[in-house]
């Protein structure tokens, strides 16, 4: 596993309030090259490998809809958590990334993903 994945997880896990799990993707084959849970029963490479469809979905209506726009990210909340698609500008790879609504900090959480996201091609 690259240096830089490495990072990567342990800021999330040390700066990112209520942290729970992250897996980092490649959107076309839907191959996670890092994945970490906080809790045992928490699968973020099933969870990525669910929201890749998600991903892929709105991509497909993006173009259909012929609209020049891409995916910052995806934001979905649920009742006690909230699950952040973060997909690179390049559409190759996306960060999902699931944290405790009740903790996290999403201006945070955002800001330390976007100064990883665009870095992610570069280095997988």
């Amino acid at each position: 596993m690259s240096e830089f994945l490495n990072q990567f997880g342990e800021e999330l896990k040390k700066n990112v309030a209520g942290y729970l799990a992250v897996a980092i993707t490649e959107v076309k084959s839907g191959i996670s090259y890092y994945s970490d849970s906080a809790l045992p029963d928490f699968d973020p490479e099933l969870a990525a490998a669910y929201n890749l469809e998600v991903v892929k979905a709105k991509l497909n209506a993006i173009k259909a809809l012929n609209l020049n726009q891409s995916i910052d990210n995806i934001m979905i909340n649920l009742t006690g958590q909230i699950h952040i698609v973060d997909v690179s500008e390049d559409n190759q790879y996306f960060i999902y990334l699931a944290v405790d609504s009740t903790k996290s900090n999403l201006g945070m959480t955002k800001a330390l993903l976007n100064k990883y996201k665009n870095l992610i091609s570069g280095k997988i």
